[in-house]
């Protein structure tokens, strides 16, 4: 049986084929997915190790800065008095923060958020052992500074050269001193690395004389946890101490739980690609069965059991996926080196590093492509051995009974409903209801499934008239042949289905999501301008000042992070300037007057007044950040507004309070709106700083909105795997059809119907399964994102369902596109049909 199954194979080649793409894609998709990120985790727990091989302890300050009462870090006595302690060899301070360096056109090198800058820490020997200099040396004055290699070569900048660098502060030109290389994690994020002297580092990023970090190097000999134990004495009660093993094996547990997010939501996928796959499998061994009807009635005739049948088929489908599960892990390998060179092409570096190639990628691609595959052959195989050998002698075939339709039909209709309960519960029940929708889609996806042979009919009786009219023969032909086999045709068009479900689902939920995020902005931003920082952090307050004097400006208000202790409950709160908040914002009142803000009153949201059992004329106890008390008196009460705390205060009020003020934006209103003049007048005012945007109305709906729509791109990449496979069925269930109608075509060829005209019916018989697959698949993923958007809704105050009816639009046109491209090996095959052999053939 063995030998006959690796006859079947060889004999079979071509018609295998397609089966053989769509598991090695999904094998591909597998292997390349856990090559890749055993690769990224070997290669940065080696620069994990690397960065702590010489650390003996390290300390990190986490004193709040707004504390009157702490110290602001880790004093330079601190770091001496550690220095002076047995075992250890020396001691290293560090502080950092945010440091954009503009390129010679003024623009930010880097994304901002991995734009870092620190301090040049030299020993006695004048070199900082974190950093090795390439050219020049690292800063010793006040107008030095030294660059990472790649944003030097980036900003074309060499040794000497005057480089604008912008902090949380207006931006100040340096003199470049040297040009160093790192494995500092911002650079190879894409970002860049500026070293300050100390003192420089140290004034603007905590506070002359403190460090946020110090690095402790042991003595030869001296134990690490001995030299622990002495240090945890000698900090602040807001700073922790660990060896260097303790936090190398911390950061690569990190790392570990990152990978690992992205390993499962890459697997997820590929899981949907492979679960496509099982009906283009299901789908070519359940024909290649049919096409063989004699040979295993001979076969049982001779003495086959049923057993030995289906092993038969399993043998085929072992050996299949065997071939497949190879090439897909070879192909696999190849698409995680491309990973690797994708992510240097978008300019995110990865540590130096071998590639990875475990045993474990190995055997997950053999088990997942030989498994699936076999799986999916089973029932074809247990069919075949069904077959009485009389019946199937006399060319009688298994055609499905009635009672097994209708017991398909009543079980999938069961299924279906039961999911499609679940799907309406878990939209009714809200944000609680998401895990009784996830639960209802599977259950009516596998329902809709089941049920799609039934629907064939009826959804495609509906175009044929218009195949028909449109086409002629060809058209009326194509209709015929795509419900000829509703088993078939359900099974080809559930494979595109299950793609168009979830590429639909989330599109109308993206588009849902991102139309409430836009009127949100349209509606509640007045403002012409938003102002904020390119890294997300603090502006300074110079930013404030120096955009009030702007010309042309007539209101601006900041946006400042802040809040207080109220009846020993902490409530946050937005500081803002009273007179123009109401003219950046759309602010609702309720109750009171928003002038009470300049009278030092507080203005309370809606929500918040009514679950705390507050209203206007109330005073209240009030512990500010300083831990300062005083009382506050409640002036207006506002609606609730997605871009303003629970709590407004003026600027004023919290000042006192406040060493540094969290400014994350400032809204701007301007004469004349928004003009090119305008926006340059405020780029003017700030100095020209590269690290702060100034975003008109446009800018801030694609900064909320644009992370829906990369998210939905990389979506629909990662979906495009199982789109690919749903294609290739078309394909196969197309070609083996053909092969199986050789004499219906051979006939129909003799009575008239010539080459072009076949070619059509094949290519509309293409045409009509693919949009068939496409209205199920489109109709389910829409019933889909309605029901999580309902889940979602309470946290959107704007929140209404919105049909993407032009996308949808262009699923259907390509899914139309699918089967003409689709079709056309098969119908090149079934015009070239030499019309006297397909007459004769069996």
């Amino acid at each position: 049986m063995f030998r006959t199954a690796l006859r079947n194979v060889l004999a079979h080649k071509a018609r295998l084929l397609m089966t053989v793409l769509a598991v090695m894609l999904g094998v591909a998709f597998v292997s390349g997915t856990l090559v890749f990120t055993d690769t990224l985790s070997h290669a940065f727990r080696n620069q994990s190790a690397r960065s702590y091989d010489d650390v003996a302890v390290a300390v990190t300050s986490y004193a709040d800065q707004n504390d009157a009462k702490q110290e602001p870090g880790l004093s330079q006595q601190t770091l001496d008095k550690v220095g002076k302690l047995d075992g250890v060899a020396s001691v290293t301070g560090r502080v950092d923060g945010f440091a954009g360096v503009a390129d010679p056109d003024g623009k930010l090198i880097g994304v901002g958020w991995s734009n870092k800058g620190s301090n040049f820490a030299p020993g006695k020997d004048g070199k900082d052992v974190a950093y090795d200099f390439t050219e020049g040396s690292g800063p010793v004055r006040d107008d030095q500074i030294a660059l990472d290699k790649d944003t030097a070569a980036k900003g074309a900048y060499k040794v000497g050269d005057r480089v604008r660098v912008a902090t949380n502060g207006p931006v100040k030109e340096y003199t470049l001193a040297g040009v160093f290389t790192t494995e500092d994690g911002a650079v190879n994020a894409g970002g860049s690395l500026v070293l300050f002297d100390t003192s420089v580092a140290q004034q603007l990023y905590l506070k002359p004389g403190y460090y946020k970090e110090l690095t402790v190097t042991a003595a030869p000999g001296a134990d690490d946890a001995k030299i622990l134990d002495a240090v945890k004495p000698l900090i602040p009660e807001s700073a922790t101490a660990q060896t260097g093993a303790a936090l190398a094996d911390e950061q690569a547990e990190m790392i570990e739980r990152e990978l690992n997010s992205l390993n499962q939501m890459l697997l997820g996928f590929a899981g949907i690609a492979l679960f496509v796959g099982v009906f283009l499998i299901s789908n070519t061994f359940t024909m290649l069965v049919a096409q063989r009807t004699k040979e295993l009635a001979l076969m049982r005739a001779v003495g086959a059991s049923r057993k030995q049948i289906t092993r038969s088929v399993l043998a085929e489908a072992g050996l299949v996926g065997l071939v497949a599960s190879v090439v897909g892990f070879a192909l696999g390998v190849a698409l995680a080196v491309g990973l690797r060179s994708g992510m240097a092409a978008f300019g995110m570096k990865m540590p130096d590093g071998s590639l990875v190639i475990g045993t474990t990628p190995m055997l997950a691609s053999l088990a997942v492509g030989v498994l699936i595959t076999m799986f999916a052959a089973w029932l074809p195989g247990r069919r075949a051995a069904k077959i009485p050998p009389v019946a199937a002698m006399s060319s009688v075939h298994a055609v499905a009974t009635t009672k097994s339709l209708v017991v398909r039909n009543s079980i999938g209709a069961l299924i279906t409903a039961a999911g499609a309960a679940l799907i309406v519960a878990g939209a009714a029940a809200g944000s609680d209801g998401r895990w009784l929708i996830a639960g209802g889609a599977f259950l009516a996806l596998v329902g809709v499934i089941v049920l799609i042979p039934l629907l064939a009919r009826p959804v495609i009786a509906l175009v044929r008239p218009l195949l028909v009219r449109a086409f002629g023969v060809s058209g009326k032909l194509a209709g015929q042949n795509a419900v000829r086999n509703p088993r078939r045709t359900g099974a080809t068009a559930s494979a595109l289905a299950i793609g168009l479900t979830l590429v639909t689902g989330l599109s109308v939920l993206g588009v849902t999501v991102g139309t409430a995020l836009d009127k949100m902005t349209t509606d509640q931003i007045k403002a012409d301008y938003m102002v904020a920082m390119a890294s997300g952090g603090a502006l300074d307050e110079s930013a404030l000042t120096a955009l009030r004097k702007a010309p042309g400006v007539t209101a601006v208000s900041p946006q400042q992070a802040t809040s207080f202790d109220i009846k020993d409950d902490w409530v946050s709160a937005s500081a803002i300037t009273p007179g123009d908040i109401e003219r950046v914002l759309k602010v609702e009142l309720v109750d009171g007057s928003l002038a009470s803000l300049g009278e030092g009153r507080i203005a309370v949201a809606e929500k918040t007044a009514a679950k705390r059992g507050w209203k206007v004329g109330d005073t209240l106890p009030v512990t500010f950040a300083d831990e300062k008390k005083g009382e506050l008196t409640v002036g207006a009460v506002f609606k609730d507004t997605e871009f303003l705390s629970p709590v407004l205060v003026d600027t004023k009020v919290v000042a006192p309070h406040e060493n540094k003020p969290f400014i994350p934006q400032i809204f701007v209103t301007m004469d004349g709106g928004q003009t090119a003049a305008n926006e340059k007048a405020l780029v003017s005012a700030l100095g020209e700083n590269p690290a702060i945007n100034v975003m008109d109305k446009q800018d801030i709906r694609d900064q909320f909105g644009g992370m829906i729509n990369m998210m939905l791109n990389i979506m629909y990449g990662l979906l495009a795997m199982a789109l690919i496979i749903a294609v290739l069925g078309v394909v196969n269930t197309l070609a083996m059809s053909v092969f199986e109608r050789q004499q219906e075509i051979g006939m129909l060829r003799a009575i008239g119907l010539d080459r072009r005209r076949v070619k059509r019916m094949v290519r509309l018989e293409a045409v009509v399964i693919s949009v068939f697959g496409a209205v199920v698949g489109i109709g389910l993923g829409t019933f889909l994102g309605w029901a999580i958007g309902q889940s979602i809704k309470s946290g959107l105050p704007d929140y209404a369902l919105v049909i993407p009816w032009d996308r949808i639009g262009v699923f259907l046109v390509l899914a139309a596109l699918v089967g003409v491209l689709a079709a056309m090996w098969p119908a090149r095959s079934a015009a070239k049909l030499n019309m006297l052999n397909a007459i004769k053939a069996e």
